[in-house]
């Protein structure tokens, strides 16, 4: 029993990671967020965070 909820919480809170971090990645993309002092260099930062973001579900993936 214990095994398995500690999957769950495992598995809820990279889901929540992936989700958060996509919500970022295309919040700097958009110009919704922004990082101080940085300018354009923030849809760069937005696409890099996109991308690293899927590269490592994909990896996630295929390692199961």
């Amino acid at each position: 029993m214990g095994d398995s909820v500690s999957k769950l919480v495992s598995i809820v809170t990279w889901l929540t990671g992936v989700i958060v971090a996509l919500a970022v990645g295309f919040g700097l993309i958009n110009s919704t967020l922004s990082v101080p002092y940085i300018g354009v260099v923030n849809v760069w930062a937005g696409w890099i965070v996109v991308v690293l973001t899927i590269v490592g579900v994909v990896l996630a993936i295929l390692d199961n």
